[in-house]
């Protein structure tokens, strides 16, 4: 019944991350070249639905058709996509057909798939994903029912597991940490480094309204990027040495071979103040000396034990994946009604109108001499009883089609 149900993936787990863009629609971001190239993926495929998902992590083709996926329906599909695609990338392609395939969007949606389990990330992308696919015309009745059954499934697994629980990023936890130090909002941070993780870091700042932050990079431009959320100016690291304004906790994240900030930096930095700082070190190596921590008055939230803890996280929620799999199990087994129920109501959507011209043509053509020659009464009841034998040939198709449906 869900055999035409098909994905062909390729995934963080099977394939560096970075060699993704082989499988993908090339030009993406542009939405009139990819609405193009999915309709003539469509329509060179013999594919009737089409989902097309594409992210960091991933690259997913979703979609309805009664080709079998071999391998040469897969070099096709991907030479078709690339010329210059070759066979052996075949080796990273994952093959899903009939349940499946909607198991496996299922587990994608809940994030039993992900590089990282439990982030709610990749069901917003999803819905995103289809939405687009459904604006270009690509998607149809089939991959409607399934989208929605998935996205139930996913809200389960999210509401009736701990899989999300406990922050498994390092930058969460270090917020985490952060705040409970009782850092007031209006505490002086200094921001150093404007990189991936000082951006992500600036983000938390912002949603747990932290307004007063000083930002310092290599390079001017990214600083001033990340200073603008908090409507201040960003700083060279030149400049941090003739920085004298204070501060009551310090980030760094920089991407240096060597500490960034010494003793002597500190010191100055200090400008006297003898009370406790946050350091929050999210460098690898670290961007604070070991001997600032032991020799000032400082509260150290450091990468290593960052990720001791998100190590735990992560095996915490890993032990949930057996329960969220029961979940997505009952899940597929109710679609496996829906799909059903679904093709039955599309086969029989033309009988009631089919019935109703049968009994126009008898009363205005077949029977049309007999049912003049009636009295009033009589033709009142000849009207009641059509409308009764209609409504009942109506029905009894419906009721056996749900007695199969029950049987099945």
């Amino acid at each position: 019944m869900l055999r035409e149900f098909k994905i062909i993936t390729v995934t963080h787990k099977s394939m560096n991350v970075k060699d993704l863009n082989k499988f993908a629609i090339p030009n993406s971001d542009d939405k009139k070249i990819l609405e193009i190239k999915l309709k003539d993926l469509k329509a060179q495929f013999n594919i009737s639905e089409l989902f097309y998902l594409s992210t960091c992590n991933r690259v997913l083709y979703f979609f309805c058709s009664k080709d079998e996926l071999s391998d040469a329906y897969c070099q096709n599909f991907f030479s078709h996509i690339d010329t210059s695609f070759q066979q052996e990338n075949l080796k990273y392609v994952q093959r899903f057909e009939g349940s499946e395939a909607l198991e496996h969007f299922m587990e994608v949606s809940a994030s039993i798939d992900s590089m990282v389990v439990g982030e709610r990330e990749i069901l917003r992308q999803l819905r995103e994903a289809y939405e687009t696919s459904n604006q270009m015309g690509l998607t149809g009745d089939s991959l409607r029912l399934a989208m929605r059954k998935t996205v139930e499934s996913a809200k389960r697994v999210y509401n009736e597991t701990r899989i999300g629980e406990r922050p498994v990023s390092i930058v969460s936890l270090a917020i985490q940490k952060l705040l409970k130090t009782d850092l007031k909002k209006n505490a002086r941070i200094l921001l150093i480094g404007a990189g991936q993780t000082n951006l992500l870091v600036s983000k938390f700042l912002t949603k747990y309204e932290f307004k007063n932050v000083t930002v310092f990079n290599r390079s001017l431009a990214p600083a001033m990027s990340i200073a603008k959320a908090f409507s201040t100016e960003g700083h060279t690291l030149d400049e941090l040495e003739n920085y004298i304004e204070g501060f009551d906790c310090l980030i760094a994240c920089t991407g240096a071979q060597i500490p960034v900030v010494n003793t002597v930096l500190y010191q100055n930095l200090l400008q006297g103040d003898k009370t406790k700082k946050v350091i929050v070190d999210l460098g690898a190596p670290s961007d604070v000396a070991n001997d600032v921590t032991t020799s000032f008055n400082t509260e150290l939230i450091e990468i290593d034990g960052l990720r001791e803890l998100a190590a735990k996280n992560m095996d915490f929620r890993k032990n949930e994946v057996s329960l969220a799999q029961t979940i997505i199990h009952d899940e597929l087994l109710n679609f496996h009604d829906l799909f059903q129920q679904r093709k039955i109501e599309k086969a029989l959507q033309h009988v009631p109108t089919q019935i109703k011209a049968v009994r126009e043509h008898a009363i205005n053509s077949v029977f049309k001499k007999e049912i003049a020659g009636l009295d009033a009464d009589s033709k009142d009841l000849m009207e009641r009883m059509m409308a009764y034998m209609e409504k009942q040939c109506i029905s009894i198709p419906m009721k056996a089609a749900i007695g199969t449906k029950k049987d099945v």
